[in-house]
């Protein structure tokens, strides 16, 4: 990648973070309308913050890269002509949004020919955001600038696992995979939604296993993680290029031992 075109990317999407938080931040623990998008009988709550940010979002990219497509949560699919798109979850995290806690993130990926090469999750509660692309992935604060890395933790019984909610698997052998995985953990923690992907970029995590996405929850994520050394798959081992079941490792011998007990059970 360019070197300039990467400090471009990199500049832009902390660009992109500041926007989104002149509609986020004003609305988090305020008096909300939320309203209900599932059909059926489960509950998928969504804010006028959800809408006005991602609103936000397509304007800045819209006006800066007129070419590139869009695809976000609220608004659907925008089609560029161009090889590269942009794809926006203006609040990963709207349950803890409405909630008031402070682990939802605004996610924002860049996409070449389909594929995650740049992406940043924004939490301007508390000051952080994260930005991984090629071989760096930082976490930017107002204090300064941190390099990320995951650690090397290659044991699962050494290992810290997140996942955001053990509803997220369906009942049977999807659930009953994740909790033979969870059993030989040293610790699982539930509800980071996104921000568990990022803690484990910083080191402070060694897995990340979840299922039931949409492609706008990991694909800003995935450049995060593989440019702090980590590693990201569906839970057959190959790249995740859409939504659905998802495995992120600090590392590839602690993926291939996770997925082998995933498979053998599934």
């Amino acid at each position: 990648m360019d070197a300039s075109f990467d400090g471009e990317i990199r500049l832009f999407l902390r660009e992109l973070s500041v926007a989104a938080a002149q509609e986020t931040l004003p609305a988090f623990r305020s008096s909300l309308t939320i309203e209900n998008k599932a059909s059926s009988g489960c509950f998928d709550p969504v804010t006028e913050a959800d809408r006005s940010a991602e609103r936000r979002i397509r304007s800045v990219i819209e006006e800066r890269y007129p070419t590139h497509g869009i695809e976000g949560e609220e608004y659907g699919l925008t089609e560029g002509s161009s090889e590269w798109s942009w794809i926006i979850d203006p609040i990963d995290g709207t349950r803890s949004f409405i909630s008031g806690m402070p682990t939802w993130g605004t996610l924002i990926g860049l996409l070449h020919n389909g594929a995650p090469c740049y992406g940043m999750m924004s939490q301007p509660m508390v000051g952080d955001c994260f930005v991984g692309g090629g071989e760096l992935a930082q976490l930017i604060r107002p204090e300064g600038v941190i390099s990320l890395k995951c650690r090397e933790t290659k044991l699962l019984s050494e290992a810290t696992l997140f996942s955001t909610t053990p509803d997220m698997f369906q009942l049977g052998v999807e659930l009953e995979a994740f909790n033979r995985v969870s059993s030989l953990a040293k610790l699982t923690r539930f509800g980071a939604d996104c921000y568990g992907y990022c803690l484990m970029a910083s080191g402070f995590a060694d897995l990340v296993i979840e299922s039931d996405l949409q492609f706008y929850d990991i694909a800003p994520v995935i450049p995060i993680v593989e440019a702090a050394g980590g590693v990201v798959s569906d839970w057959e081992g190959r790249p995740v290029m859409s939504g659905g079941r998802v495995v992120a490792a600090c590392n590839r011998s602690l993926q291939k031992d996770v997925l082998d007990i995933l498979n053998k059970v599934s």
